[in-house]
C-alpha cells in the first residue's frame, strides 16, 4: 500500500498519483507542452481532471502531438472526425476553441518569440511557491489568473476563464500549490 503523503485532491489512481508526483507544480517552459496543457485545461472545463488524464494519450494522437501549426489548419472534416471520436471530449465549442487557440498561440509566439516568454510574464517569470496547510486554502483563481484570462481572451483564446487559467498555472508550475504536508512541496524535499 502506498503510504506517501500527497495533496488531498489525489485519489488512489496510479495515473493520478504519477501526474501529481511527476508533473503538477513542476515548471514548464516548453511551448508544445504549455500548449498541450492549455488545450487540455479548456477541455476539462466542467469535468474532472482524471477524465482528461485518462484521455490524454488519445488526445496526443488525434491532435498531432499538440503541434499548434497543424491544429491551426484543421478543417471542417477534421473537426467532424474529432467530434465523432469517443476518445476525447466531444464538445463542439471545445473542439472549435482548440483550433482558435492554436491560431492565437502562433500569433503570440510570433509576437513574443515564444509562448513561454508571454505566459510566464504574468507571475514575473519565477514560479510562486505557496504554503497552504490544506486544500481548503488553495484559491480557485487569483489576481494573476484574472489578468492572464483577460489578456488571453483579448488575443482570441477561448475557454480561458480565470479558474481555467489558475489550473493551467498550477499544472505548469507557474504556481506550486502542493500543500505543506505533501511530499512534493519544496520544503519536504
Amino acid at each position: 500500500m502506498d503510504t506517501i503523503k500527497r495533496c488531498d485532491w489525489v485519489n488512489d489512481s496510479v495515473l493520478y498519483q504519477r501526474y501529481h508526483d511527476e508533473e503538477w507544480g513542476i515548471p514548464v517552459h516548453d511551448d508544445r507542452t504549455l500548449f498541450e496543457y492549455l488545450i487540455l485545461e479548456g477541455a476539462q472545463a466542467g469535468l474532472s481532471w482524471i477524465t482528461i488524464l485518462n484521455k490524454r494519450a488519445h488526445y496526443r494522437t488525434v491532435y498531432d502531438q499538440f503541434d499548434a501549426e497543424r491544429i491551426a489548419r484543421y478543417d471542417e472534416a477534421k473537426q467532424a472526425a474529432l467530434l465523432a471520436d469517443p476518445g476525447i471530449v466531444r464538445n463542439r465549442l471545445k473542439v472549435a476553441a482548440s483550433i482558435a487557440n492554436a491560431q492565437a498561440f502562433l500569433t503570440v509566439q510570433a509576437q513574443f518569440g515564444s509562448f513561454d516568454a508571454y505566459i510566464w510574464q504574468f507571475i514575473g517569470g519565477q514560479p510562486r511557491v505557496n504554503t497552504w496547510s490544506s486544500l481548503k486554502e488553495v484559491p480557485a483563481k487569483t489576481i494573476e489568473s484574472d489578468a492572464m484570462s483577460k489578456d488571453l481572451a483579448k488575443r482570441g483564446f477561448k475557454f480561458v476563464g480565470s479558474t481555467i487559467c489558475y489550473a493551467f498555472m498550477q499544472a505548469t508550475g507557474m504556481v506550486n500549490d502542493h500543500t505543506l504536508n505533501c511530499h512534493c512541496h519544496p520544503s519536504n524535499r
